[in-house]
């Protein structure tokens, strides 16, 4: 029998493989939000799930595309849980429906489908609902016990009473309106030291989902889903700034690590920012929209009105991407020399 010889040629990933390995990664994150904040995550996954898939469905039917090869591509699942996973677990069904419609309809399929799309899907309709029901995406549970389950799911189902004893501001939410109320001598240590919202990295509960996006992060680097270029940039752009400004002054303003484990930090390093239709597609380019957005996120939520600027950040960088990739696209092979031979012809 005669060895194969080189060369050696490697089988393209297809987009169903990536995007069911991209689900995966998010398990360890869900099985982490689940323990501590109970299981309305669960339906809400469950109600953008099908609302994508709905959605999509039918945009392909009004488009004359094929709906079979689509819908099993499994990239509207990807928006949904993304979208599910950035919103509260109590917020009603309705909201959830109306983010997920703007994701698939809008962001995508107005821009002609997979591929085609300048802004991230899942962030256009995470930004819709902030902006158009603040109130209602403002309200996150706190920790869950087995028995908080019913509440959740009345609030998931319109049934808002009784909703203030189950919500509370998120951590990030609670420190800025400490600092701004001058709570604990408008210190942030006094104000982290309360035990019942944070941990020692960040939120009580947040920090524990934070390191299983962290290691479905990892797990997908190491399979080259990704290429470490955007959570390195984006993680890094980020314990600078927080770092410099808490060297500045650690009184008023957080360390990195908090800063790393708290709010969208990690989902959005990991899973949003590395959206590879929507980002950047050179490494320098990368690491440029990366840090842009981590920049842009933490800016939002220390000096700006939102708890969190991780979806803005995205976005608005996402504006960035035609000129990012037009400066730092690579020299094409031998053009340096031909333009050179080119010149010396000309003379």
């Amino acid at each position: 029998m005669i060895d194969q010889p080189a060369p050696y040629l490697l089988k393209p990933a297809s987009v169903t493989r990536v995007m069911a390995q991209v689900l995966l990664a998010l398990v360890p994150g869900i099985a982490a939000y689940v323990w501590w904040f109970g299981p309305a995550i669960l339906v809400q996954l469950a109600i953008a799930s099908a609302t994508a898939l709905a959605a999509e469905a039918a945009m392909l039917g009004l488009r004359g595309k094929p709906v079979g090869p689509a819908l099993a591509d499994l990239s509207a699942l990807v928006t949904a849980w993304l979208l599910a996973l950035t919103l509260p677990p109590i917020v009603p069904w309705w909201l959830t429906v109306v983010a997920v419609l703007f994701a698939i309809v809008v962001a995508k399929h107005l821009y002609g489908g997979l591929g085609q799309n300048p802004f991230n899907p899942a962030m256009v309709g995470f930004a819709v609902v902030i902006v158009s029901y603040p109130a209602l995406v403002s309200q996150w549970p706190g920790i869950s016990g087995p028995d908080a389950f019913a509440a959740q799911l009345d609030a998931i189902l319109g049934h808002r009473a009784g909703l203030d004893a189950l919500t509370g501001a998120t951590p990030l939410d609670h420190l800025k309106t400490a600092l701004k109320l001058a709570e604990g001598n408008g210190s942030v240590a006094a104000v982290l030291a309360d035990a019942g919202i944070y941990g020692p990295l960040g939120g009580r509960g947040w920090e524990w989902v934070g390191l299983g996006y962290l290691a479905g992060g990892l797990f997908l680097v190491a399979r080259r889903i990704m290429t470490w270029h955007v959570p390195a940039a984006y993680l890094g752009a980020m314990a600078v700034l927080a770092g410099a400004l808490w060297l500045f002054d650690g009184a008023s303003f957080a360390s990195p690590l908090f800063h790393l484990f708290s709010g969208g930090t990690l989902l959005g390093a990991f899973f949003i920012a590395t959206d590879p239709v929507s980002g950047s597609t050179t490494p320098r380019g990368k690491l440029l929209f990366a840090a842009g957005a981590a920049t842009l996120a933490y800016l939002i939520r220390v000096f700006g009105g939102y708890p969190d600027g991780v979806a803005f950040g995205v976005l608005l960088m996402n504006l960035c991407v035609p000129l990012i990739d037009m400066y730092t696209q690579p020299p094409i092979f031998g053009a340096k020399a031909m333009a050179e031979l080119g010149r010396k012809e000309g003379r």
